[in-house]
């Protein structure tokens, strides 16, 4: 798929995934309340572990890769677009 596929999609998505969100118009008609509860705490105990780990070590290297190289061109593409007005 060519990158300004993927960008266009992209910004589809986020265009409809923005308008969709003003498109919706919600209004709370209830406060919520939390239910009572009792937590009687007595006595318990927390477990206890022996632990024994191995060792890591953690360093850089220099190798030689072979890069792939990336030549831009400017190039004209249809884009989608969309016109939205939030509710109300």
């Amino acid at each position: 798929m060519k990158t300004s596929s993927v960008v266009a999609l992209s910004l589809a998505a986020v265009v409809i995934a923005a308008g969709a969100f003003y498109f919706i118009d919600v209004d709370q008609t209830r406060e919520a309340r939390l239910p009572d509860v009792d937590v009687s705490v007595e006595g318990g105990q927390a477990p206890e572990f022996d632990v024994q780990t191995g060792e890591v070590e953690v360093g850089t290297t220099e190798k030689e890769v072979l890069v792939p190289k990336v030549v831009m061109e400017k190039e004209t593409v249809t884009v989608p677009t969309v016109d939205a007005e939030p509710a109300g």
